[in-house]
């Protein structure tokens, strides 16, 4: 059996992106609401934000949504992306287990982020919009969009959460040379970032200020529309195509996982490798445990709330019904830059809800512990963001060994970690320490969000 499976990415190869529809859900999830009305929101009020299509596509029941051909035309730059069986780790690990992972590293930007980039740029280029405004947090979705923008000539601009704008210069280097011009957040430029550094002029940033930062610019400029990299439903969307291809793959070598593994932050890599399989599983083809892993310095999912919460720390976004832990929560700057967000996508929340999946935390450094015994079977050096899936893989391995359970774990390794040397550095020369939140500083967040809407 081949260690690599890849197929044929013909030009009709992804006619379409499906994914997890809310009509496979026997409950529906709970609507967005307008910041200021509490009411549901309307396509009309996001279209400051978004283009039609994305906005379409955000509430579309539709089973299929058409891939356009320029889209499709750039994802053959990358995709599909191989399936890998990770035979070496196997062996390192003593398993019965047969490990499979879903490499998305090798786009041009290094990780998943480009597959719904592509699509959000052009559909901005279609509706004349001239510029587009993000967050990043490690930098993997601001090196997507700046590429993506590169790829159709649209102005790029992004705001990178404080910790990671100084500790990742080549993510920022990287977004500069597709031509993107990069704000370290909080900022002095918007009136959120003002306000954030006038409490706390030495703030870490996080994904919820950066958000309000891009969001505040978008609103004001006609000729420009924001873009987010995870989270919503029409990005969930996109990424689909990472299980979409994943089943195939699988189909083609005869193997069916047993257990899904994914790293959770907003949610896009996680959904776009488990939502295909979780229809499959609705549909009962398959009966997969699906599993989702998180820091433990930032558990929206097992530790935060389910209620609606702002998607910012400014409130300027829709109150959104998920797993929070107050959207003016600002975790600790852990590695995983990626993940430092304060509220889980809220069609993950529902079907978390729904005990469709399970999560669980882990701390950083058994995560790097992973990362390493991964990059040394295996030779891929993964980015901080994806070692939590890989130490939840090789805690499910072991458990196999004492079981003598042959089991197919299939585990999604989102992206590369060239540009993370620095956090491999503090690791090996046991500097990393785990962080975790404050419980007080917790409650104290929680009790900021409104229960007018709870």
């Amino acid at each position: 059996m081949a260690s690599k499976i890849c197929l044929e990415y013909k030009a009709n190869a992804s006619k379409a992106f499906k994914w997890l529809q809310i009509a496979d859900l026997q409950i529906k999830p709970p609507p967005p609401l307008h910041p200021k009305t509490f009411e549901p929101i309307k396509p009309e009020d996001l279209s400051p934000l978004f283009p039609d299509e994305l906005i379409r596509q955000e509430v579309t029941t539709d089973r299929f949504v058409d891939i356009p051909e320029e889209v499709r035309d750039v994802y053959k730059l990358w995709r599909p992306t191989p399936l890998i069986r990770a035979k070496r780790l196997e062996k390192l690990l003593d398993t019965p287990a047969r490990i499979y992972y879903k490499y998305e590293g090798v786009s041009p930007a290094g990780s998943h982020k480009p597959n719904s980039a592509v699509p959000q740029a052009w559909y901005n280029l279609q509706e004349g919009v001239k510029n587009v405004v993000t967050e990043t947090g490690a930098g993997q979705w601001g090196s997507a969009l700046a590429f993506a923008c590169s790829i159709f000539g649209l102005g790029c601009e992004v705001w990178q959460v404080r910790a990671s704008y100084d500790s990742k210069p080549y993510r920022r280097l990287m977004m500069q040379t597709w031509g993107a011009t990069v704000h370290p957040s909080p900022s002095m430029l918007t009136e959120a970032g003002q306000r954030i550094l006038q409490n706390d002029p030495t703030s870490p940033g996080s994904l919820g200020i950066a958000i309000s930062e891009a969001v505040e610019i978008a609103a004001k400029n006609p000729d420009t529309k924001y873009c987010l990299g995870s989270v919503l439903n029409h990005v969930l969307l996109h990424q689909s195509v990472i299980g979409e291809e994943c089943i195939k793959q699988m189909e083609a070598i005869g193997e069916t996982p047993d257990v899904i593994i994914g790293c959770t932050g907003g949610g896009s890599n996680f959904a776009g490798l488990s939502f295909p399989f979780i229809r499959e599983k609705l549909n009962k083809k398959i009966n997969p445990v699906i599993r989702a892993v998180e820091p433990t310095a930032c558990p929206s999912l097992t530790k935060g709330r389910y209620t609606y919460d702002y998607g910012d720390t400014a409130g300027l976004t829709p109150l959104m019904k998920m797993h929070t832990l107050g959207h003016d929560f600002v975790p600790d700057p852990i590695h995983a830059g990626g993940l430092r967000y304060h509220g889980m996508a809220p069609l993950i929340s529902h079907v978390y809800e729904l005990g469709l999946m399970e999560a669980i935390s882990i701390p950083q450094t058994e995560c790097f512990q992973g990362a390493i015994q991964f990059a040394r079977s295996e030779g891929l050096i993964p980015a901080p963001e994806p070692t939590h899936a890989i130490a939840a893989t090789i805690r499910e391995a072991l458990h196999c060994r004492e079981t003598g359970e042959a089991k197919v774990i299939l585990t999604a390794m989102c992206g590369h970690g060239h540009f993370d040397l620095p956090a491999y550095e503090k690791y090996l020369q046991g500097n990393m320490v785990d962080l975790s939140f404050s419980e007080d500083r917790l409650k104290a967040s929680l009790a900021n969000i409104s229960h007018v809407t709870s």
